[in-house]
């Protein structure tokens, strides 16, 4: 027992804590560039109607009955749902309609896919502190910032390779970055936010190897949203923690570090927004699938080229992207069953990007027999940046390539509002109508209005 006399010596908290703790304490006092907010706000459009159309499929379906049997304090709306749980049950299941399927958007540098995450826990900590629209949007963007950054400083690409799940890593620090500051966390809190967060901290990449995505929705999404909303209400309730799980004996990058760089958890923040950097996907299908079809899209626009006259496929992207989309039984990740619909259809939508019955269909089967995927060591090279190459030679002889360098939606080649609404549309619109999914678009085009963000729940919910 310490004598009552004997005063511990304060903790050390090391200069990255310092910076990072008190960026994220004040990150809703600051308003965002118009710029970061423009982009902020189509990412976070992107993702709620990735939720919405993830709720009609079997993740998304799954997440919803789970939340609905668990009951529990109302706090925060269920997508797609009638629904209102915990802020913690909403934010897992929201998490995993986001990525119910490949449409939500993407960080190449960080290997992670912040919004499923970061959104869905910023949406239920939001709705469970009746906080504004623009509070949303900046803890959206905050989210993204520290999601990001997380894993870049664990040095993403060989932390991956190693096995562990950037995915899940990153998104679990944003998610509980941005329910931190919506909670209203001084400083001193946010590092006991960020230590919890740290424990929580898991996942393995041998989510690749789940055929159905369910597993894979709760890594990507439900598991970091709902860890991250835990974290901050755990720490708003009144837990304490340690100050620098960064730094010290046994700290979070001795744990996980191979070659780490802490100093970038802190580096340029309020001036390097991550957000900028992140991708939205134009198609609702796999990533490495992106650069094919905007490939073929250009090629079918301007050589004119019809299914018909088409003799041989050949496609050519990196081989980690090769192997994972090659020939798969799911027809939004299988690159042969979609370069097929893209010849055909002239467009690929989310609806036939997600129609089972078609891979089966004579015409879209004698296409993919003639399409052919090659992994390309230059295009491996060329990662994280996912190019592709679309050679076809048609039945008069003539042979057409495209190479992709930048993928529409990428920061090198970004979408508009437009295109980010229309994509919208096409995925909001069945599930619960046109005439609401143009009110939902309109509410974040204009989410400043907001004065509680409970007033986007009509939108979403079904």
């Amino acid at each position: 027992m310490i004598p009552r006399a004997i005063r511990m010596p304060p903790p050390q908290v090391s200069p990255v804590m310092q910076r990072l703790s008190a960026y994220i304490a004040g990150a809703l006092r600051k308003p965002l560039p118009a710029a970061v907010a423009e982009k902020t706000k189509h990412h976070l459009l992107d993702t709620l109607a990735a939720m919405v159309s993830g709720s009609r499929l079997r993740p998304g379906r799954e997440a919803i009955a789970f939340a609905r049997s668990q009951g529990g304090v109302k706090e925060a709306c269920v997508v797609g749902s009638r629904i209102v749980a915990s802020a913690g049950n909403a934010a897992l299941a929201n998490g995993m309609l986001a990525h119910a399927d490949e449409t939500d958007d993407s960080h190449s540098r960080s290997q992670t896919h912040p919004g499923c995450g970061v959104v869905a826990a910023s949406l239920a900590m939001a709705e469970r502190e009746r906080a504004s629209g623009p509070s949303l949007l900046r803890a959206v963007a905050l989210g993204y910032d520290v999601c990001c950054r997380l894993t870049q400083s664990l040095n993403a690409i060989p932390f991956r390779a190693a096995g562990h799940s950037t995915h899940s890593f990153g998104p679990t620090f944003g998610a509980a970055a941005a329910a931190g500051a919506l909670a209203r966390l001084d400083a001193r809190r946010v590092r006991y936010l960020l230590s919890y967060a740290a424990q929580q901290a898991s996942g393995i990449s041998c989510w690749m190897r789940d055929e159905e995505h369910i597993e894979k929705a709760f890594d990507f999404g439900g598991m970091p949203a709902r860890n991250g909303v835990a974290a901050a209400a755990m720490v708003a309730h009144g837990f304490t923690g340690l100050e620098d799980v960064l730094s010290g004996e046994r700290n979070f990058f001795v744990a996980y570090g191979h070659s780490p760089d802490p100093e970038e958890l802190a580096r340029e923040l309020g001036g390097r927004y991550e957000i900028m950097d992140t991708d939205i996907k134009r198609w609702a299908v796999g990533s490495p699938i992106q650069a094919p079809l905007d490939s073929l899209l250009e090629l079918i626009r301007a050589r004119g080229v019809r299914a018909d006259e088409v003799e041989r496929v050949v496609v050519r992207v990196a081989h980690l992207g090769a192997n994972t989309t090659d020939n798969r039984e799911m027809p939004d990740i299988c690159m042969q069953h979609l370069c097929a619909v893209m010849l055909l259809d002239g467009t690929v939508t989310f609806k036939s990007s997600h129609d089972g019955a078609r891979m089966r269909h004579p015409k879209v089967l004698s296409l993919r027999k003639r399409v052919e995927l090659k992994g390309d060591d230059a295009l491996s090279k060329a990662m994280p940046r996912r190019e592709g190459i679309v050679e076809i030679r048609l039945a008069d002889g003539r042979e057409l390539v495209h190479h992709t360098r930048a993928v529409r939606g990428t920061p090198e080649n970004p979408m508009t509002r437009a295109e980010v609404e229309a994509k919208a549309m096409d995925l909001v619109t069945p599930v619960v109508g046109r005439e609401r999914a143009a009110r939902l678009c309109a509410a974040i085009w204009t989410i400043e209005k907001i004065r509680d963000v409970r007033a986007l729940r009509r939108l979403l919910q079904a």
